[in-house]
């Protein structure tokens, strides 16, 4: 049975915010931060580098949280590369798959800054770069992704849940669209991986890009990268832990994932991520969904029924609800919310301008709900909300 209030007991912050923020980052269960003081109180080391048994531990503990991470998305420990977070894991894709002038790239409007910039950048090696449109809700059809494609399409690049809007995308119909054409697929799963369910083997996308320290509830400077065919991409960092042969003329790269890692990675992260998603296993990550969903469902509901408060996103969504007040700006409404009810939110344009303008609106305000958050926090929300409306009225 799920359990909010034992879940919250191990988050402490809860105690002092209600915390709506989480599609920016979430807190960090105890588990997870006692995995990394573990690492630093026992076995600080540093990964693959020696055999002493303080780098084994460390090394084992690094590969165990790669297993756990794995194991989780459904997908080969070997085409899991541990990064820092989605916008390397996508930068990474970005900078390796060896576009040329001509090459053709597919994205949508709605999409994070971290899934548009990338290969807006590309077109300065000459490459086309094609921003299919949304609808008013914050969903892309598949149809105007597959009339995007030409014969010179290389990759296509698509969100599966808007960071702004919750819109979940079809994703399984567009991967199909891309295969069909010979075309592979990155997937930014930013909003998605420790929200709903992912399974790698039976999306079959070539490249999946998620944090670590949104839904999986890992550690901020965690993030994960799956390679579904790993010698697609050219590493784009060479160096320690990445050469099994080097001398004065030449080198030689390591098999993957080592040949994605260069340098010392951040061991306890990784070993703080992989305990924080053996707890979400614990938990379920569909029970996770279903809480959350049920949360912002009914929120946004409530929400667009309060007078002078617009809602963005369809009813169908995962546990984010965009809004503003009217005659204020989205910044105001949640240091109000902040500053008087100990309620956190994000204000602004979520690293997402291009959707946002696109709807003709300057940002918005998000609460973005978790697996702590509960239905009585979601009231004072709601309530806090009405309140600073009918005072804009004023």
């Amino acid at each position: 049975m799920y359990d909010v209030n034992l879940i919250r007991k191990d988050f402490p912050v809860l105690d002092q915010v209600i915390y709506l923020d989480n599609g920016a980052t979430t807190q960090t269960p105890k588990p997870a931060v006692d995995a990394m003081l573990d690492f630093y109180y026992n076995y600080t080391a540093n990964y693959g580098r020696g055999a002493h048994r303080l780098s084994i531990a460390a090394t084992n503990a690094y590969e165990d949280a790669r297993d756990s991470v794995a194991s989780f998305l459904n997908a080969p420990s070997e085409k899991m590369i541990m990064t820092k977070n989605t916008t390397d894991s996508i930068n990474m894709v970005a900078n390796g798959f060896g576009f040329c002038a001509g090459d053709h790239i597919v994205t949508s409007v709605v999409e994070h800054h971290s899934n548009i910039v990338p290969w807006l950048r590309q077109k300065e090696k000459g490459v086309d770069v094609s921003v299919v449109d949304m609808d008013s809700e914050g969903i892309v059809d598949p149809k105007n992704i597959e009339a995007a494609i030409t014969d010179k399409t290389k990759l296509i690049a698509i969100g599966h849940i808007s960071n702004v809007f919750g819109s979940i995308q079809d994703i399984e119909t567009i991967i199909r669209i891309a295969h069909k054409n010979g075309i592979p697929i990155l997937i930014d799963g930013a909003q998605s991986a420790g929200h709903t369910a992912v399974d790698l083997k039976k999306l079959d996308c070539d490249y999946f890009a998620a944090a670590g320290h949104k839904g999986l509830l890992g550690p901020q400077g965690t993030g994960v990268l799956y390679i579904k065919n790993p010698e697609t991409i050219e590493p784009t960092n060479l160096g320690g832990g990445t050469t099994s042969e080097a001398d004065r003329s030449c080198f030689v790269t390591k098999e993957p994932p080592e040949s994605f890692e260069a340098g010392t990675p951040n061991l306890p992260g990784v070993i703080g991520l992989g305990a924080a998603v053996e707890y979400l296993k614990k938990i379920g990550v569909a029970d996770v969904e279903r809480h959350e969903t049920a949360l912002a469902k009914d929120v946004a509901k409530r929400l667009s029924e309060i007078d002078g408060v617009a809602v963005y996103g369809p009813k169908n969504r995962a546990g984010l609800v965009a809004f503003n007040v009217r005659d204020l700006e989205p910044h105001t409404v949640a240091m109000r919310l902040d500053k008087y009810d100990n309620i956190c939110v994000r204000s602004g344009f979520h690293c997402a301008m291009p959707s946002q303008k696109f709807l003709g609106i300057n940002g918005s305000s998000r609460a973005s709900f978790a697996l702590y958050n509960t239905e009585e926090e979601a009231d004072t929300f709601v309530n806090a909300v009405e309140r600073i409306s009918a005072e804009s009225k004023k």
